[in-house]
């Protein structure tokens, strides 16, 4: 797993396919917490990736590996429920 340390509030998070994903708030533990404007439909509250999904950190990308499409759908609540279990 990429040094999660490497990643900085504000940093844009990309898919493989370098489709934005949306924004680092922060990382909290093993996850990335996006800000809440790149929570889409669920606004006013964050999402998050799992750590595991960085692939790379790039000047000020945090590149993943997943497409942005498949990470979307990985994302997951501060319970760390999956967003896309239909429950949200």
């Amino acid at each position: 797993m990429i040094d999660l340390s490497k990643i900085k509030e504000l940093m844009n998070v990309v898919g493989a396919d370098g489709v934005h994903l949306g924004t680092v708030d922060r990382v909290e533990g093993d996850r990335i917490k996006l800000t809440k404007a790149d929570s889409g439909s669920h606004a006013g509250h964050h999402h998050y990736i799992s750590g595991g999904l960085v692939a790379a950190v790039e000047g000020d990308r945090v590149r993943l590996s997943a497409s942005g499409a498949n990470a979307a759908l990985l994302e997951e609540e501060e319970s760390g429920e999956a967003l896309a279990d239909g429950k949200h």
